[in-house]
């Protein structure tokens, strides 16, 4: 019997070990790894002590270590159970209800090396030798809590199985239900109910056998469901195992040739000089020997093999060439489809203005807008990978994959919204493995990251292109609507013209026959009546001078004003001019002050034109200035140039409306509330005449403190 129960206890303590030396050489970043891992190792530990805690040669003391020992890891291996069962479902426990247990068995674990839990050990030596136990005051609490966490255990596989959001879930719960549930409640029964009740140890050997079941389910879980990827871990241990067994057998030819040569040789050699001799040549080629395994094996495992870090390169490579998003999407489906050999690979991504775009390899398939919003509604809550193959049969997901040859499913998050999917169809050779799953998990963000980038410049874009339609066609509004405005003022132009030509006849008979009253051709008149005609003959004159620089301004649009130049005597023309306005300054108690200069040059102008202007400027002065002001004329040669000037200190300029001043039509905001019956021709007239002369404008003015106008024209010797 004992050798029996020592062959089984090394059988399921080798297969323990064994699994556990795979789990941890496929990596324990991942929680299901860890998870596994603990729970083997636990229950080797178990697996030892529930042996040695039998072995009644050892003695009372070491058998109440052990004893305790073992009470204390099987609180401990059985908490790791549930750690298992929550990393296999995947389920969200109850956090309170987790802690509450984690925390009850960390304490009970820690009693159990106390004497509450065992008291003493009992070796009884009648007919057979037994081994008995004396129980402390809690252990009936001890044994609640291990069975609360066993039913923990099973309760946890048992809602795993139920509400599975994956067929591989579901399956791989439903697999760990059967066998570890069962295994527990049996091994329950012979380690904890029967020693609980009968004080009797001798059936807790048989809790190996049970033991048994329960890892080989869980081997079967990783194997056929893929728990966790323990393939390279099996390559690994394949790869050492003859990387080892190809330095022992060197080892051995070595030391047999040193013996059989060197000894005979060199009989004083020492074997510490020959094994140092071996050492060294292992040493050399180690590395040779299992780079050639390596290659081996992976000939053998891994013929679809591919460099992850090489792979990212690439891909990183793709997402950085182009920000062209259908080129982007082409170029990234088929490095994925080519590296993790995929029947097909295409792209399926929500744009800005609501409608899609689906880019991929050749010839590949085309979901459809209703069937990509079937999958947004199942993606709400769940961001997960979608596998075909892990699904039910009835699924509608699984369904609808299959029906365009999809076998995997990545949805692309950003901020918490889907904004489109990679679809990878069937394998070319034979499945996808838990290495592509990670891989295409470690890319998600890259790719979606990507593609959010490609669609931003591709709105910009498309902004740009509209913005550029709009701005064609608001520039051909403006050229339709300046062709307008050309032809109206073309017709403006015309009607000024023709209004003005017809207009000066009439009047220039009026202004002659007002003369001629006033000069006494049509008899004597009284004071009174002189006034009046005086009047009417002012404004006759002003009205033909407003036509004259209507006509003026006709002639400028119409290129046919011209400047026709006589020697004149500058000073002469200035003083009829301002003599011209002396009843209209008496009128309004105003004066001019005028000096002509004595020995001005004649200059070559053209007198009619130059007379509008200084009439211009000096009847601005009057009309703009306040009464009984005085307004100064002066007219002076300055380097070469004869200078007229007007200075008054009338209402002024504003200083933001100076610049505008001599635009045509334009009039300052204060004078149209002096003189709301002003033109704004003048002093464009003006400046148009001077600069056809060749000559400059002078213009100072300050707001309410008067203006100062007129101009510079050169002397050119004849």
């Amino acid at each position: 019997m004992n050798i029996l129960v020592l062959i089984m206890s090394c059988l399921v303590e080798t297969a323990f070990l064994f699994f556990s030396i795979i789990i941890f050489r496929s990596g324990l970043k991942e929680k299901i790894n860890r998870a596994c891992f603990l729970f083997m190792i636990l229950f080797a530990a178990w697996v030892a002590l529930n042996y040695c805690s039998n072995i009644a040669e050892l003695g009372s003391f070491t058998l109440l270590i052990l004893n305790r020992a073992l009470f204390a890891v099987s609180i401990l291996a059985t908490y790791s159970i549930v750690n298992f069962a929550i990393s296999v479902t995947e389920r969200k426990s109850s956090t309170i209800a987790f802690n509450l247990l984690t925390l009850s068995v960390i304490i009970i674990s820690i009693i159990s090396m106390t004497p509450l839990i065992v008291q003493s050990v009992i070796i009884s030596h009648e007919d057979a030798i037994s081994i008995g136990v004396k129980f402390g005051s809690m252990t009936a609490v001890y044994f609640a809590i291990i069975v609360f966490t066993a039913s923990f255990a099973i309760i946890e596989l048992l809602f795993g199985f139920k509400q599975a959001r994956s067929k591989r879930i579901r399956e791989s719960s439903k697999t760990l239900l059967y066998t570890i549930g069962i295994s527990t409640l049996l091994i329950l029964a012979t380690n904890v109910f029967i020693p609980a009740l009968l004080n009797n140890f001798d059936y807790s050997a048989v809790g190996l056998l049970f033991g048994v079941f329960g890892i080989g389910g869980v081997a079967y879980s990783v194997v056929k469901h893929g728990l966790f990827d323990v393939k390279l871990a099996i390559v690994r241990s394949v790869t050492y195992s003859l990387v080892i067994g190809t330095l022992a057998i060197l080892y051995l030819i070595c030391a047999f040739a040193f013996s059989a040569i060197f000894e005979r040789s060199f009989p004083n050699s020492t074997q510490s000089i020959n094994g140092l001799i071996i050492s060294l040549f292992l040493a050399l080629v180690f590395q040779p020997i299992k780079s050639f395994f390596d290659k081996v094996t992976n000939r053998i495992f891994y013929k679809d093999n591919y460099n992850t870090d090489d792979f990212f390169a690439r891909l990183s490579q793709t997402l950085t060439h182009t920000t062209d998003l259908r080129g982007l999407l082409e170029r990234a489906a088929n490095e994925i489809g080519h590296t993790l050999k995929s029947e097909q690979a295409f792209f399926f991504i929500n744009t800005i203005d609501g409608h899609y775009i689906s880019a991929g390899t050749i010839h590949h398939k085309i979901l459809p807008k209703e069937d990509v919003n079937h999958l947004d509604k199942i993606q709400l809550k769940n961001h997960e990978i979608l596998v075909a193959s892990s699904r039910d049969s009835n699924d509608s997901i699984r369904r609808l994959m299959i029906s365009y040859r999809i076998e995997i499913i990545l949805p692309l998050i950003l901020s918490g919204e889907t904004i489109g999917y990679l679809c990878l169809g069937d394998h070319l050779v034979s499945g996808y493995t838990g290495r592509d799953m990670k891989v295409l998990s470690t890319i998600s963000d890259e790719l979606t990251i990507a593609i959010q980038d490609a669609l931003a410049v591709q709105e910009i874009r498309e902004f740009n292109t509209t913005l550029q339609q709009r701005i064609e066609n608001a520039t051909k509004e403006l050229r339709t609507s300046n062709l307008m405005l050309r032809r109206l003022d073309k017709a403006k132009d015309e009607f000024v013209s023709m209004a003005s030509h017809q207009l000066r006849t009439p009047l220039t008979s009026v202004k002659g026959y007002i003369s001629m009253v006033l000069e006494g051709d049509a008899g004597k008149i009284s004071d009174s009546q002189k006034q009046l005609l005086d009047e009417a003959f002012n404004s006759s004159e002003r009205m033909v001078r407003l036509i004259n620089d209507f006509l003026n301004v006709s002639r400028i649009q119409t290129g046919k004003f011209i400047i026709d130049k006589h020697p004149i005597d500058m000073a002469k023309l200035v003083e009829q001019e301002i003599d011209s306005l002396h009843s209209t300054a008496l009128a309004r108690n105003m004066k001019f002050i005028y000096n002509p200069p004595v020995g001005l040059p004649e200059i070559n102008i053209d007198e009619s034109k130059i007379r509008q202007v200084v009439m211009n400027f000096a009847d601005n002065a009057l009309y703009y200035s306040r009464d009984n002001a005085v307004i100064h004329v002066d007219l002076s040669i300055e380097d070469k140039e004869i200078v007229f000037k007007v200075k008054d200190n009338g209402i002024g300029v504003p200083l933001n409306e100076q610049e505008q001043l001599f635009a045509k039509f334009y009039r300052a905001s204060n004078a149209r509330k002096q003189r709301p019956d002003g033109t704004g021709v003048g002093l464009y007239l003006a400046k148009r005449i001077i600069t056809a002369h060749e000559g400059k404008v002078i213009f100072e003015s300050s707001e309410n403190n008067g203006s100062t106008f007129g101009f510079r024209l050169p002397i050119i010797d004849n």
